[in-house]
């Protein structure tokens, strides 16, 4: 079944008023006002230009808030996305890395509309810890060419090569750059804390406009000589481009495939889990399916004009709801601010210095990662331990995909063995009545789950070279669910008692279990009178046989010793 589209936006409709709409304008130009720096910043460190990433932050975010299932979410370039984008450029070039973020878009869509939003939500914290804190270190060492003012032209994407540029790079370091931005990441850290004793006014200011400003003042000085936007990427338009389809070539397009993939499963999981956060900060609930659809036009739209791929952002989504937002206009007022200052404030965005941009991506680094997991390893199981380190080291060494398909695997097969370890066989004492024929007659029951996994389980009653019992009662009763692979476990049982001269009597099956024997016909090939409701049926049956045996009804008794009680 198909999801409705229905953004979140319409619900808003029925009780909106001024006093509504005054909160959002003011919730939105406060975030666009954070959001300005960091949609440049996290282009550059994309390898892209500061233009992408205001267009990206303008138009994705616009229809994110337009279109989503979210109250409050902001949308727009992530840092989540730094190491993949680059990777992206560096192998496939610009106009593929737009070509693949529109395809992601589609994938995101059509999660959405065919409702496995709630999927996302089931990859294991561990894996999500694992490669957020790879990113974050990735995009930490991504910036120390610029930070330390290292004159590195292209920093390869592979870790160790990166590794070997930026060691060899420095004894060259700028130490007027550092300088700048030591200075710049300084103020970020104490901002937080200083602001308190400042007046209320400068509490709406954000640490990173107080940094890049101060940095920006300091860069002016003739006898310092430093990297700015202008010097290495000239003018930065002061409106939008006109909308044009990006260049790619055809026989390209099966290998962005996994790229796309990548951006796409990325996105969904940034998203939905920055709508959860800001559910919990407003008690509200927001509808994942939307969000995933809206996520997807969002980032088929975005590269239309120059934009690269967005997502749900949480530092800008908690700054929206600290500053009173209550609806999704305050999230299209924060893309339309963007779009005034940079039609504003182009002139002087070129001279921003680069170390200041690369400070402000070194602290949203250092919020980004959840470090202090690291430490409490310890107290986790080591499944746990293994999933979470395995996801980190491959983030940071190899790629996020190969993570993440990795993490996924041990997160699987560590699932597989737990359940598994869950399941067991008991044997079942017979009632005073039938306990005389216990050689002839053998109860057991299944506890846990009968499936591909835990198969092995069962063996000792498959073994062909075991004296079976003439009549054997399988209890399914504490069964909680089997799959294909266990019914046709229990299908080899009843062939190998019916070679043998002996039945099966299956008991106790619950909903799925009993829904999975009947849908294959298993029930009919038993026989209806051997599927009883419970063990006490089963007693019962037995009774029966042992009274009055029906060779039609229970084949081999005449051939057996069960033929002759």
């Amino acid at each position: 079944m198909l999801t409705r589209f229905h953004p979140r936006s319409l619900d808003i409709l029925h009780d909106y008023n001024k006093n509504k709409l005054m909160a959002d304008i003011t919730a939105g130009i406060s975030v666009g006002i954070v959001a300005l720096p960091l949609a440049m910043a996290f282009a550059i460190a994309s390898g892209l230009t500061p233009a992408a990433g205001l267009t990206t932050a303008i138009i994705a975010g616009f229809l994110i808030s337009l279109l989503g299932g979210s109250k409050v979410q902001i949308g727009g370039p992530a840092g989540a996305f730094i190491v993949v984008v680059y990777a992206i450029i560096q192998q496939y070039g610009l106009g593929n890395l737009l070509l693949a973020t529109m395809l992601a878009g589609v994938f995101m869509f059509l999660l959405g509309l065919f409702g496995l939003g709630a999927l996302v939500r089931h990859i294991p914290v561990s894996i999500v810890i694992g490669f957020t804190n790879g990113i974050a270190a990735l995009i930490a060492l991504s910036q120390l060419n610029d930070f330390l003012g290292l004159n590195i032209n292209h920093l390869p994407a592979d870790f160790f090569l990166k590794i070997k540029a930026i060691t060899l790079a420095l004894p060259d370091i700028h130490f007027a750059t550092l300088g700048i931005g030591v200075l710049s990441l300084t103020i970020l850290i104490i901002w937080p804390k200083a602001v308190k004793y400042l007046p209320t006014i400068c509490k709406k200011i954000p640490g990173s406009i107080i940094a890049i400003l101060f940095g920006t003042l300091l860069a002016q000085w003739p006898e310092i000589n430093i990297a700015t936007i202008g010097s290495r990427f000239g003018e930065i338009p002061s409106r939008l481009p006109a909308p044009a389809f990006p260049q790619f070539a055809w026989h390209s397009l099966t290998a962005i495939i996994q790229p796309a993939l990548t951006i796409a499963i990325l996105g969904a999981i940034e998203s939905l889990l920055c709508a959860r956060i800001a559910d919990g900060m407003i008690n509200d609930r927001h509808n994942p399916n939307q969000e995933l659809m809206a996520q997807g036009i969002a980032n088929f739209v975005s590269p239309l004009f120059g934009g690269f791929c967005a997502t749900g952002t949480i530092a800008r989504t908690v700054t929206n709801i600290n500053s009173g937002a209550t609806s999704p206009v305050s999230g299209m007022v924060h893309a339309l601010s963007i779009l005034l200052l940079m039609a504003v404030a182009a002139p002087f965005a070129k001279l921003i210095p680069l170390s200041s941009l690369a400070a402000v991506l070194l602290y949203v680094a250092w919020n980004m990662g959840e470090w202090a997991e690291f430490r409490r390893l310890q107290q986790f199981t080591g499944n746990y331990r293994t999933i979470l380190l395995s996801t980190f080291i491959l983030t940071v060494v190899v790629d996020l995909t190969v993570a993440m398909e990795v993490g996924l695997l041990l997160a699987c097969i560590f699932f597989i063995t737990r359940v598994s370890s869950l399941t067991h066989l008991t044997k079942v004492e017979l009632p005073e009545s039938i306990s005389s024929k216990a050689g002839q007659i053998e109860a057991w029951r299944i506890h846990g789950s009968l499936f591909f996994g835990s198969i092995a389980k069962i063996e000792s009653l498959l073994d062909p070279h075991k004296i079976q019992p003439d009549l054997l009662i399988l209890d399914l009763s504490s069964l909680l669910n089997m799959d294909t692979t266990g019914l046709e476990a229990l299908e080899s049982l009843q062939n190998l008692l019916h070679h043998k001269g002996a039945s099966l009597i299956i008991c106790g099956a619950g909903i799925q279990p009993h829904s999975l024997i009947h849908r294959s016909g298993f029930d009919q090939h038993l026989g209806a009178e051997f599927l009883l409701s419970d063990l006490q049926a089963a007693w019962q049956k037995v009774d029966r046989l042992l009274q009055n045996p029906a060779p039609d009804q229970y084949e081999s008794l005449e051939k057996s010793p069960m033929g002759n009680i």
